[in-house]
């Protein structure tokens, strides 16, 4: 079931509900499953494009990454169980799909980090397999060459990591033609990955305050952070309407 939060379609799963679906995909021989998880942010982003929103709404799982979604449909008196934070999930699903022999492919953030990440990730999840990276620096001749890689590795799994929009973009453009069974957009969980970016202390993570965290480590993040008040604000007005 899709729970409507400013236009953009979100299921109302918790963390194991939501990987009991991405298993289901996985174990199909095709597919093109795509999955996106929107901040409020992204959600704000998306009510200014609607070429975006529609995007988002086109995904087969579209997750709440960030607890500003969760309150904003309490707020509106709608039912999402929990945050599923995006770096989370694919933690998970790389884990299943070391577990499984599947494999996968790193695509995006700056020069090298994908495939740093891809190193990191094989020894955190033994029987993984990172059948190819790049980065998320190409032109459209570069672009092509990418897809024809993708398609003849043929992973189990794609992360795209192209930053907000690009990145929902580039999947709902190409995916049904990579032969890949799941594509997720990841945002900078590669740098994560990779070890470039610390993620929030547990306790920052308990308390859904990571935002905190990354503006204390980040001041330069204040003008995005801004974003979640407008976000709260829009949904206090949409549920009085």
């Amino acid at each position: 079931m899709k729970v409507d939060i400013l236009g953009v379609k979100f299921d109302n799963y918790t963390m194991d509900q939501a990987m009991n679906e991405v298993v289901q995909q996985l174990k199909k021989e095709k597919n093109a499953y795509k999955i996106y998880t929107p901040n409020p942010e992204i959600v704000m982003m998306a009510n200014e494009h609607m070429d975006f929103m529609n995007i988002l709404n086109r995904g087969d799982l579209v997750i709440p990454d960030g607890i500003g979604v969760v309150i904003g449909a309490k707020i509106m008196k709608k039912d999402i169980p929990e945050r599923v934070a995006g770096y989370d999930l694919v933690q998970n699903i790389l884990a299943e799909i070391a577990d499984n022999k599947m494999t996968a492919y790193f695509l995006g953030s700056a020069k090298g980090i994908a495939e740093e990440a891809a190193h990191h990730m094989e020894k955190a999840y033994p029987g993984l397999k990172v059948m190819g990276t790049h980065d998320g620096y190409f032109d459209d001749q570069e672009e092509k060459h990418i897809i024809a890689s993708i398609q003849s590795l043929q992973p189990d799994v794609l992360l795209v990591g192209l930053g907000a929009y690009r990145q929902e973009k580039w999947i709902d453009d190409h995916v049904e033609k990579l032969g890949v069974k799941v594509a997720i957009g990841v945002g900078g969980s590669l740098d994560g990955m990779a070890g470039h970016v610390k993620r929030a202390p547990v306790i920052f993570q308990k308390l859904y305050m990571e935002w905190l965290y990354r503006l204390i480590k980040q001041p330069s993040r204040a003008r995005r952070m801004l974003k979640l008040p407008l976000f709260l604000i829009h949904v206090i007005r949409h549920r009085k309407h």
